[in-house]
């Protein structure tokens, strides 16, 4: 191979693939491969197959963004903080006859309490928390299993002076025993949500008298809202 050509090889390079513009379905041609920056976007590499754009971006700090779910086959090992909205698993199981009266439900115990001053009925919260659901199951139902449970949140204000409630819900189903029922957050008539530093709570009251101690099973599920 004579010396020129040699030198046109190692001189030679791949055309720039950097594009202007906003990279689009139609901007861009079936099997083309482009890098760009669309607006309000981070430096990206897209490809162009079967009428569909494949995007990865790129980073100059390390910082990756994905735009919607991330898939994880394997291990999840992270060094720093995992922030941002998760989901918490909170018991509230105790023993009680509830009667007719308001029972304000333990928080990671099992004495319930008459109103927010008990020391396991409040919670302080320590993220803005959204309830998800609130699941139940009563092992025994003697009498009255068909009368209606009403389900409170409260949230009492820094002086303990005013207790407000916060949504409310209504179970009108009858209740079967050793069969757990569920209200979720749409059952409520306002957003069941706590902010940071309420001291928060919840009750149940029945319209008619179950007729013994029931070991009530109570699991709530809220998305907190984490952040560092």
């Amino acid at each position: 191979m004579a010396n020129r050509d040699i030198r046109r090889i190692i001189n030679s390079k791949q055309d720039s693939l950097e594009s202007t513009g906003n990279l689009s379905i139609s901007s861009m041609s079936d099997g083309q491969v482009s890098i760009g920056k669309s607006t309000n976007e981070l430096l990206s590499i897209r490809k162009k197959k079967y009428g569909r754009i494949y995007k990865s971006y790129m980073s100059s700090s390390g910082n990756q963004v994905v735009d919607k779910n991330l898939t994880v086959s394997g291990n999840l090992n992270v060094k720093g903080h995992i922030v941002g909205n998760t989901f918490k698993i909170i018991p509230h199981n105790m023993q009680s006859d509830i009667n007719t009266n308001e029972t304000f439900l333990p928080w990671f115990g099992i004495k319930q309490a008459s109103d927010l001053t008990g020391v396991s009925s409040s919670f302080l919260a320590p993220y803005s928390m959204t309830l998800n659901k609130i699941m139940f199951r009563a092992p025994t139902i003697s009498t009255n299993s068909t009368a209606d449970l009403a389900i409170k949140l409260y949230k009492m204000d820094d002086e303990d002076a005013v207790v407000d409630i916060v949504a409310r819900a209504t179970h009108q189903d009858e209740l079967v025993a050793n069969t757990f029922f569920v209200v979720n957050r749409s059952d409520f008539d306002a957003h069941p949500k706590f902010e940071i530093g309420d001291n928060c709570g919840i009750s149940i009251e029945a319209v008619s008298d179950y007729g013994s101690t029931i070991n009530w099973k109570i699991t709530s599920v809220w998305e907190v809202e984490i952040v560092l």
